[in-house]
Formats: structure tokens, sequence, C-alpha cells
């Protein structure tokens, strides 16, 4: 199997592999770099427990080849705490008990980021519907959706 150079940014900081060709982001983020921060759950799509952020949109890094990554800006969960202190995402997580196994966290949290980067001000249906693409199988979804909301009430009052 060829290798193929893949050159990106992870959560700020500029990365250099070789990968299979077919590789998928995940496994390169996982197997090659070590950021096991996004999940390995369905690899179909399914699940959203791979979520990352690629160039400020929501990817699943399970479907997304690491050969198409080449100059991308990515963000995982590993990268939103900032000198040691949690996002606001991360931070109303854990206030609103929002996690139980903890295995679809990462992706709900960078589903949330990209609605809160888009809309900081979200509707409880927003929410909803930017958390639609991910699978919880623990919480029944209340508490994360009142993390999300917590997270933009705190966003917003940190604006003002």
């Amino acid at each position: 199997m060829a290798k193929v150079p893949v050159q990106f940014t992870l959560n700020g900081a500029e990365k250099a592999e070789f990968v299979d060709s077919g590789t998928t982001l995940l496994h390169a983020l996982r197997d090659k770099i070590g950021d096991t921060s996004p999940k390995g759950g369905c690899h179909q799509g399914t699940c959203g427990a791979c979520s990352v952020i690629i160039d400020g949109e929501l990817r699943l890094s399970c479907l997304t080849l690491a050969e198409t990554c080449n100059g991308a800006e990515i963000r995982t969960t590993s990268g939103l705490a900032e000198a040691g202190v949690l996002h606001p995402l991360q931070r109303a997580f854990l206030d609103a008990f929002a996690t139980q196994c903890g295995f679809c966290t990462p992706g709900m949290i960078m589903a949330a980021k990209v609605l809160l980067d888009h809309t900081p001000n979200p509707s409880r249906e927003e929410v909803v519907e930017a958390l639609s693409s991910n699978i919880c199988r623990c919480t029944g979804y209340e508490p994360i959706i009142q993390a999300v909301l917590r997270a933009a009430r705190a966003n917003s009052q940190n604006a003002a």
C-alpha cells in the first residue's frame, strides 16, 4: 500500500505524517498522532463520536480520508482547553452532569462548538438539531442539551 504525506494543523500545532492511502482521519489522529479524543464508535458515520472540526465545519473523522486534509485546520476536544482551563463547553458538560460513560462526549462537544461558533445564542430547538447526528445511550440527551444552553448563556454573559 502506498504511503501518502499528510500535513495539517491540529489544535494549533503543525503535524506531518505518512499514512497509508485510504487511511481515515480518525485512524491517523488516534494511531499516528496520538490524539485519542475522537472516538471510533460505529466507523460508518452514524454515531457522531468521531466528530472533529475541519476548517470550521463539523466532520466525521471516520468517513474523512486523512489525505484530503492537507493544509486543513483541525480541532478536536483535546485542543479546546487553553492553559489548563477548560473550554466553556467542557465546563458546562461537567457542571450539568452531561456525561455518563463519556463515549459520545467529544462528538457532542464538537457539534455544540460549531453551533455556538455560528449561533452564539441558540434556541433549544437549534441545539437539538445541531446534536441530532450524535448518538448517546446513557444520558437521555436532556443534560447534554442543558449543558449547551448553559455554555451559550455563559458566553453571552462573558461577552457583555
